[in-house]
């Protein structure tokens, strides 16, 4: 993989990027319900995708990237992020890496340049599947609050 390169350097800033996504979580409107979770375990969660990114990106299953992103969609629901919240926040986490490659990239030549291309390519297609993931955990986890809600309510 030509952007391995790249990748690499993701890995071995993971903590300067997970601080940076924190602190871009916290301050925008459209993820303030991410003010509800302590700053370090958004830290954690985001340093340990960015720490393994090309397991993520190269190794892991269908299946492995759907269990982790159920289960953590239904954290978030639990903890009261809105749907539409977590979606930005993942967003964010997109832009916030392709924001990182142009500022560190320098493609001086063709092969740099595909390099840059494909892990871009990489990246957009493992987030439309967390992002689908996600939505399909937060779905189920609300629908499941509600039939417990249904139970629970006495019968006259």
């Amino acid at each position: 993989m030509l952007g391995l390169r790249l990748m690499r350097l993701i890995e071995r800033h993971s903590e300067e990027l997970a601080f940076g996504l924190a602190r871009k979580l916290r301050s925008a409107d459209r993820t303030s319900d991410f003010r509800k979770i302590p700053t370090e375990e958004v830290v954690l969660a985001a340093a340990d995708i960015y720490r393994h990114l090309g397991e993520w990106l190269l190794h892991k299953t269908e299946a492995e990237i759907e269990g982790r992103f159920r289960e953590l969609a239904t954290r978030r629901a639990a903890e009261g992020v809105s749907l539409h919240q977590l979606v930005w926040a993942l967003t964010i986490s997109r832009n916030h890496l392709r924001q990182f490659l142009q500022a560190e990239s320098c493609a001086d030549n063709i092969v740099a340049l595909y390099g840059e291309l494909e892990l871009q390519q990489l990246l957009n297609q493992f987030f439309d599947r967390v992002i689908y993931y996600c939505v399909l955990g937060y779905t189920g986890a609300t629908e499941r609050n509600s039939e417990r809600e249904l139970l629970s309510v006495p019968r006259r």
